[in-house]
Parts: C-alpha cells; structure tokens; sequence
C-alpha cells in the first residue's frame, strides 16, 4: 500500500482463489490445466470445421465459429491465471492487472450475451421466415451483427471498470474470489459504494437481461411455429437444430443472472465462486460436445475431416 490523503490505497491485490483447500493445489492445478486443454482443442475444432466444410458455409455455423472463438478468449481471461497462482503459489496480482482482468472478462461477457441473442435471432429467422431466410440472413448482416456483438459491450464495460477502480481500496487486499470480479472488489471498497451498485445492476440488466429476454421472445415464436408444423420428422428436425443453443442460453444465463443480479445480501464468497467456476469455465468446457453430439451436420463434416486426414 501506500499513504495518500492520510489514509492508504491499495497497488496490489491478493487472489485468495483455492487457498482454502492446502491440500488440494496440485489436484486443482491438474484438473484446471485438462480442462483448459478441453476447451482450447474443442472449439478450435468447431472453427476448424465451420472453416474448411463447404455444407457448413451457413450464418447458422458462422456464428457458431465466432462463439468458439469467443469462449477460447472468454475462458483465457480467467484460467491462465489461476494455473500461474496454483503452480507457484503467488497469488498477488497488480492494480493495473487486475483492472484489466475485469475489463476485458466484463467485455468478453457482454460479447457472449449479444452474440446468444444473435444466434437466437438466426434461428428465429430460419424457422419462422425461411423463405426469406437468405436474403435477411446475407453475408453482410451476418458480418454487421457478428462486429456488434463484439464491440456493442466496449464502451459500457470500459466506463464500468473504470468506475469501480477509481473507489480507494483501504479495507483490505485480500480478493476472496479466483479472479477479479465486481462483487468481490466492492466488498474491499471504502465507504459508501451504493452508485456503484446500482450502476452494476443497470449494466446487468442492459447486457445480461435484455438479451435473454429476445432470446426468449425469439424461442416462444419459433416453439409456436414448430408446434404448428404438419409432419414429427419436421418438428423434430427444427427442435434439433435450436435444442443445442437453448442448452447453452440456459447454463450462461442462469448462472450469470445468479451472480449479477441476486441481492448483495444473498453474495457469499463459496456460492459466488461455485457460479463463477459454471459460466466462466464448465459452460465453455461443455459447448463444443453440446453443439457437437447434438447436430448431425457438424458430426458428419467432422467425419469427413477425419476421413480426409487418414486418406
């Protein structure tokens, strides 16, 4: 720390992350490291494949390769950082370093939440209007709404960072979480941290709630058009092709509005990291085997690839 208008402002923080569990670092340090293998070889293969298979050249699958490409950057955000402190056990992480940390998790975030609506919207259009599919769904909307979901989150999530890290830091050092996250850091904040609550809600409700609310909107019309569907083959190969991304939409956003949006007095450290770990972690873990296992175009360009590969 150092002194400054006779009180203290903290340059440096601690990650207190797993230190509750002595005996369990290298267990951890081994868990976390396959995991990041996981998720790191997974959705490579899925923008692999999106790539190089000319049936899968379709906005559906273009945003499919933007999301996995998204989840490699989302999930690096957090996880190196946690093997460095489980490997050598120091756990400090700078002023400057952790604001960037939150800052671009934050973005990341928010990029996930635009990008699940998007991708909600596709399949609204194809289901619902598919004779006018192609010319809604252009190369050039495709582009504009992958770019929006990238860059929609920036200038919020920047002012947000900036805001929490201008409050003076003088209760303590310790972060009683795996990374920096908002709950955690204004909890060590001097005085009265109200606006700044308040402030997180409303970006919450801007970036998590709206969403997921058109993702809903969207789901009810296209369920509405299924029902109404002449043949059950027909039903069941719209319901196919929508069930995967509706898995993933439920496990983001229920564990995020969990952490986001549930009152302050509810926040516990255990039950904030429990959270964290589902959507930070284990969602982008299990996304490359939910949109794989659960959509034959993607298992059989994928045999098509293997096949080449041995021939």
């Amino acid at each position: 720390m150092r002194a400054e208008d006779n009180g203290s402002t903290i340059t440096q923080f601690v990650l207190l992350g797993f230190s509750d569990l002595p005996n369990l670092q290298w267990l951890l340090f081994g868990v976390f490291s396959i995991v990041y293998v996981i998720i790191l070889i997974g959705n490579s293969l899925i923008i692999i494949i999106t790539s190089l298979d000319a049936a899968l050249q379709k906005p559906m699958y273009f945003f499919l390769a933007n999301f996995s490409s998204l989840e490699i950057c989302y999930v690096s955000v957090t996880l190196p950082r946690i093997l460095v402190n489980l490997w050598t056990q120091d756990r400090s992480i700078s002023w400057l370093g952790c604001a960037t940390q939150m800052c671009f998790f934050l973005m990341l975030g928010a990029t996930e939440c635009f990008l699940l609506a998007v991708m909600a919207y596709d399949r609204y259009v194809a289901i619902c209007n598919p004779l006018h599919y192609p010319l809604i769904m252009n190369h050039k909307m495709c582009i504009q709404l992958a770019v929006g979901s990238w860059i929609g989150g920036v200038p919020g999530q920047i002012g947000q960072t900036w805001q929490i890290f201008s409050l003076h830091f003088c209760n303590s050092n310790q972060i009683n979480h795996f990374f920096c996250d908002i709950p955690p850091i204004l909890k060590l904040a001097c005085g009265d941290t109200v606006v700044h609550e308040i402030a997180v809600y409303v970006l919450a409700v801007l970036f998590v709630a709206v969403p997921f609310l058109l993702i809903l909107a969207s789901y009810s019309k296209i369920i509405s058009t299924i029902l109404r569907l002449p043949t059950a083959r027909g039903r069941a190969k719209a319901f196919s092709t929508c069930s995967s991304h509706l898995i993933v939409v439920l496990l983001f956003f229920g564990s995020a509005t969990i952490t986001y949006l549930r009152p302050k007095s509810n926040h516990s450290a255990g039950t904030d990291k429990m959270f964290s770990l589902f959507y930070t972690i284990v969602t982008p873990m299990f996304n490359p085997v939910i949109y794989s296992l659960r959509n034959k175009d993607v298992i059989a360009a994928l045999r098509r690839l293997l096949l080449k590969k041995i021939v």
